[in-house]
């Protein structure tokens, strides 16, 4: 495990005793200017992610949900969702974690992904593997539609597009449909539990930690045109195989 990855776990852990001392206490909520929300346990834990981040590698870079960013021309950035998935957080329901990833230049180094009520931290880092409460998994082996078992989340943009035509034809053919949604469905894709995932209206913070994650489990993980991961990326294609990724892929881009 490097420097990196052992300072991604330890502050997502800082941000987990922030997370847990407010969680069941009915905070205020802040509306931001997008509409979604925000508490003090959001910005907090943020807080502490990035003071043990920048207390080893003072020189890198911070793409934050809740605080902004720093040094962004970075070689290093760090990318951090302190609470991805707000709404479930203040509602006292467990589907929220604790995204961070490192990206150097076009490479996405390492992802945690910790989800304190669901006792699931999983990591991952460039060329070793991924793991779930440190036990190694890997993605399942399925490679048609009628094997899979699809996962769907966040389909507002998708609804409204040609691509919704897709998506309805790969439902007709999967195995069985499932809306896991948020941090959980990617962990099960990455630990072979389910086979495919289908997403839109994210941001990169929401999903950098979980694609790499999937990725060194086996899998393949694009947006819905297949393009690779950008800081601009707002939707996700991910499956088991590349053989049922391109499937997928090809009935979206057929509507």
């Amino acid at each position: 495990m490097s420097a990196f990855l052992e300072t991604a776990i330890a502050a997502a852990q800082s941000a987990q005793t922030v997370i847990s001392h407010y969680y069941r206490q009915n905070i205020d909520i802040t509306l931001k200017a997008d509409q979604s929300p925000v508490t003090v346990a959001d910005v907090e834990s943020e807080k502490a992610i990035k003071s043990v981040i920048f207390a080893r590698f003072p020189e890198h870079g911070c793409f934050g949900e809740e605080t902004g960013q720093e040094r962004m021309d970075s070689p290093y950035l760090w990318l951090i969702d302190p609470i991805d998935g707000t709404k479930s957080f203040v509602r006292q329901y467990p589907f929220f974690s604790t995204q961070i990833a490192l990206r150097h230049g076009q490479d996405w180094l390492l992802g945690v992904s910790n989800a304190p009520e669901f006792a699931q931290l999983a990591h991952a880092e460039q060329g070793g593997g991924a793991f779930l409460n440190d036990r190694p998994v890997h993605v399942s082996e399925v490679t048609q539609l009628a094997d899979a078992t699809l996962s769907i989340g966040n389909v507002n943009t998708l609804a409204g597009s040609p691509g919704w035509q897709g998506l309805a034809s790969i439902v007709q053919q999967v195995n069985r449909t499932r809306g896991y949604g948020d941090f959980y469905h990617y962990h099960l894709l990455a630990s072979g539990s389910i086979d495919l995932v289908i997403e839109s209206d994210v941001n990169i913070l929401d999903i950098a930690a979980l694609a790499v994650i999937v990725r060194e489990a086996g899998g393949v993980f694009t947006d819905l045109e297949g393009q690779p991961l950008s800081l601009r990326t707002t939707s996700v294609l991910a499956a088991a195989t590349p053989e049922l990724h391109q499937i997928a892929l090809q009935a979206i881009r057929n509507a």
